[in-house]
């Protein structure tokens, strides 16, 4: 079965799988609109994208699920959930327990159309199959429920699996969690962390080596980094990835373009 994930920027990709009765589209973490921009005009992160959005809401196809990692806005965006969700009736949306009401309010969708997930839940949306992991933006943080704030998801379709972290730093048995899901192919966050940004309410990521030592130790053969080239105070550049550490580490680097589109699919 054929796999491709297009790179919508920042952490968003459209997953697509081709089927016997066409194809099938989920996205993960889109962020299509300008929303941020004007939530934070005037301030020291302004927000301003450094690209347009690759493709507007109205041009999407009928997909099975928006997945969403958390609830900040560049990863749940109401200016793309809730045209989104109106449009497609049939549309559902995933997100982590916790953070369950902001979902709701920023997506306008009936509780029946939600799922709210917790560390190793499993849901299945046509031929994708979603398990829900833990995630630590800096940190892990739960609620008084034992229920992450932050998670990332492994969708396995067609035989490939695909881990997308989040946003993510590494935790303690990340690394074991995710060689037994036996993950293919992992999205990873790369535009880092430092006290600057956290101080000012902008909590970080792995690093560009972080990522390549998760996959080695994980034995996830291929890491496609994002989360860069969205805004400029935060973002790395990704002429400054190390591909000889990440060869010596038996990793592949796929750097995906701004819009374009990667084959995931993994020969059996």
């Amino acid at each position: 079965m054929t796999v491709r994930a297009r790179w919508l920027g920042q952490a968003g990709f459209w997953l697509t799988a081709a089927t016997g009765d066409g194809d099938a589209h989920l996205l993960v973490d889109p962020y299509l609109s300008d929303s941020l921009a004007d939530k934070y005009a005037g301030t020291l992160f302004p927000h301003v994208r450094m690209r347009p959005a690759p493709v507007a809401v109205a041009d999407l196809p009928a997909l099975r699920a928006v997945l969403c990692s958390h609830a900040h806005t560049d990863h749940m965006d109401p200016g793309t959930l809730t045209p989104l969700m109106a449009a497609q009736p049939d549309l559902r949306l995933a997100c982590p327990r916790a953070v369950l009401s902001e979902a709701l309010a920023r997506s306008g969708a009936a509780a029946s159309r939600v799922d709210g997930l917790a560390d190793g839940d499993r849901v299945e949306y046509g031929p994708f199959a979603v398990t829900a992991v833990p995630a630590a933006h800096e940190e892990r943080w739960r609620d008084a429920h034992g229920d992450d704030h932050f998670l990332g998801y492994v969708v396995e379709v067609g035989g490939t699996r695909v881990y997308h972290s989040g946003d993510c730093t590494p935790w303690a048995g990340q690394v074991e969690r995710l060689r037994d899901l036996a993950v293919d192919v992992a999205l990873l966050p790369v535009n880092g962390r430092d006290a600057h940004r956290l101080a000012h309410g902008v909590p970080g990521n792995f690093t560009f080596a972080e990522a390549v030592a998760l996959c080695a130790g994980a034995g996830i053969r291929t890491l496609v980094p994002h989360h860069w080239g969205m805004f400029d105070f935060n973002t790395v550049d990704p002429a400054g990835f190390d591909f000889a550490l990440a060869a010596r580490r038996g990793v592949t680097v796929r750097v995906p373009e701004h819009g374009g589109v990667l084959d995931l699919a993994v020969p059996r």
